[in-house]
């Protein structure tokens, strides 16, 4: 079983959501070790990939601005 995400605000979407790493990685197009890896903050996300997160799991709030919430 895959960890949790680092991010406690994508933790509780994904949450909300009921949703897989597997769906959300087919929502955005990515492998879903890239999103697992993104999540728990093994890697760092383009923005692109960050936008397609949020959108993902219906995030609408900006993400703080602190070093879990960088993105290349």
């Amino acid at each position: 079983m895959a960890p949790n995400p680092q991010c406690a605000a994508l933790a509780a979407a994904k949450e909300k959501k009921g949703l897989s790493y597997t769906q959300i990685a087919n929502k955005i197009g990515k492998p879903e070790q890239r999103v697992i890896d993104i999540c728990t903050g093994a890697s760092t996300p383009t923005k692109d990939e960050f936008d397609a997160l949020a959108a993902a799991l219906d995030i609408t709030s900006p993400p703080p601005h602190d070093s879990a919430h960088v993105t290349k």
